[in-house]
């Protein structure tokens, strides 16, 4: 790495040129990831890219002016004293607060470089140039700042509100409701017929770990997300397949109880506890009416209940 007291007045615009044009993409990227959820936000880091264009431009005109067509490539990385930064085209979907921090950092990076640049300059041209974008970046600083401070907007709310019940909370129900209530049967079923704790807590185990892997699947693989706006396949596959296994895990673990009558009601009584949360759940988020969720589950998750129950004695 390269020390800046090192750089020539060529490598510092070289290297002004790469940063403005690096801030200039993640601004870009910035827009791109919040768009769907913070349109307004992410109508202002579009704006902070734009702005960033110009400033290379202006670098780009007087570097030909003073050194010619080639510009060497010299990135942040390789000049002692810059932060590394986040890869944050990598995350999907971008935090908002997470962005603005980070916007806030970069502006406060820039401006020093080009304070301290300007500092060491000779040339008069490269000096005044040096000095004008410090100031043009203090100002980003402010409005980097005042987007950090920012109230989001009751549209935007209500947007990262659908997209995190499309996103989150609907793979998460289904696979809760699934882990809670399909492995009802097998676990009673097993715990009425071999009266073991330890056989009863295998079948709930196998049952529960292998549900979480067939919902993680399916809801990864049954649609990419494009057209419907329900985000990475992967992260809804993994929350659903999380859940699916966290619901059955619920009333298995009881079994590890060795006394099998003491194990089986606290076991009863876990399945009510989680037929009564995802009940609210879905009048939380799905917008269900409360008697009416708990009708639903609390039916359909007696019946399973009493299947296993009829099998296992039978």
């Amino acid at each position: 790495m390269r020390a800046f007291d090192s750089l020539s007045e060529k490598e510092i615009l070289a290297l002004a040129i790469s940063l403005e044009e690096e801030d200039g993409r993640i601004y870009a990227d910035f827009a791109d990831g919040l768009k769907e959820s913070y349109p307004e936000q992410a109508g202002k880091f579009a704006a902070l890219r734009a702005d960033e264009d110009g400033h290379r431009h202006r670098l780009l005109t007087l570097y030909r002016e003073r050194f010619g067509e080639h510009i060497p490539l010299i990135r942040r990385q390789e000049v002692k004293g810059f932060v590394s930064r986040h890869s944050f085209w990598l995350v999907r979907p971008l935090g908002l607060n997470a962005v603005r921090r980070q916007a806030a950092l970069m502006e406060l990076e820039t401006r020093r470089f080009y304070e301290s640049s300007a500092r060491r300059a000779t040339d008069a041209g490269i000096r005044q140039l040096l000095g004008d974008l410090a100031e043009e970046e203090r100002k980003h600083e402010s409005i980097a700042e005042k987007i950090a401070s920012a109230e989001i907007s009751g549209e935007e709310q209500a947007t990262a509100h659908r997209l995190f019940v499309l996103q989150v909370v609907q793979p998460g129900l289904a696979g809760l409701m699934d882990g809670s209530v399909s492995t009802l049967a097998p676990l009673f079923a097993a715990a009425f017929a071999t009266k073991s704790s330890g056989a009863t807590f295998a079948v709930g185990l196998a049952a529960s770990l292998g549900a979480g892997i067939s919902m993680g699947f399916a809801e990864a693989l049954s649609d990419d997300g494009s057209l419907t706006g329900r985000g990475r396949p992967l992260l809804r596959g993994l929350v659903c397949g999380l859940m699916t296994a966290l619901g059955g895990l619920g009333h298995t673990l009881p079994y590890l109880i060795p006394d099998m009558h003491t194990a089986t009601s606290i076991a009863v009584g876990v399945v009510a506890v989680e037929l009564v949360v995802i009940a609210w759940i879905r009048n939380r988020f799905m917008d269900t009416p409360l008697l009416a969720a708990i009708f639903q589950i609390v039916i359909g998750g007696l019946l399973v209940f009493l299947t296993g129950i009829l099998i296992g004695s039978s």
